[in-house]
């Protein structure tokens, strides 16, 4: 989790790389609330309080209600938190990244954060982190090569105990940064179902994986893929109406 507030770098430097590391440590509420239920967190601005502990605020998202009520008894219990307060919904145009989200500020200690960690070995925060069935996924910026970023990596693993691999590699003239990826918008479930659908070429003519073969490789009913595709398409192909 973070400990540190979010910030996002805008630079005109050549020798750096935009990563998204998918990260697990030890002693995480967040990775373990993620892990034990289905929800996702975002992960918006956190900081120090004068006890030295950390507040943050997060966004916890899931198909439905039920699912968010477990998540918040679970972090208010984890004996990784002191604290778990329910926020009221902000007014946003952004779209959500699931079906129902609850907006929470949690109080924990910085020691079971790997924010820190990346920030002193060079890893600048780029964009919101995103966590989903225990692994946080890091949108960062790096300068140097590519050896060295691996040195860093290495050295960060071995501090922290930390399992991170890299999922994307960008130039800084990529693109914005502050773009999102538009699949952040679907929850778990939905972005599983998309992400195998494509992997087994379902949308391909002729398609070459019967709907009932997915749900069946997914273990859910054709009714529940169809449903977590339909939302998931819509969500993609219409952004801003979500």
């Amino acid at each position: 989790m973070s400990s540190t507030s979010s910030t996002t770098t805008t630079t005109g430097a050549t020798d750096g790389t935009r990563l998204t590391l998918d990260i697990w440590h030890p002693d995480c509420w967040g990775l373990q609330a993620t892990e034990a239920v289905d929800a996702g967190l975002l992960v918006h601005t956190v900081h120090r309080t004068v006890e030295e502990t950390v507040k943050g605020h997060f966004t916890v998202y899931a198909d439905t209600t039920a699912q968010l009520d477990e998540f918040v008894a679970f972090a208010a219990e984890s004996p990784l938190t002191h604290s778990t307060v329910e926020l009221g919904q902000r007014p946003t145009t952004a779209p959500n990244p699931g079906n129902a989200t609850r907006e929470l500020f949690v109080e924990y200690e910085p020691e079971h954060s790997i924010s820190d960690t990346l920030v002193s070995h060079g890893f600048i925060h780029d964009a919101s982190v995103r966590v989903e069935s225990g692994v946080e996924h890091w949108p960062v910026f790096v300068a140097g090569g590519r050896d060295e970023i691996r040195c860093r990596l290495e050295a960060i693993r071995a501090e922290t105990d930390a399992e991170i691999s890299i999922s994307r590699v960008a130039t800084p003239d990529g693109g914005p940064s502050e773009t999102a990826d538009r699949t952040d918008l679907l929850t778990p479930r939905q972005r599983e179902a998309f992400e195998l659908a494509c992997e087994r070429n379902y949308y391909a003519w002729p398609r070459e994986i019967s709907t009932r073969e997915l749900a069946d490789e997914l273990g859910v009913s054709k009714t529940t893929l169809l449903e977590h595709l339909r939302k998931a398409e819509a969500k993609l192909l219409n952004p801003d109406d979500v």
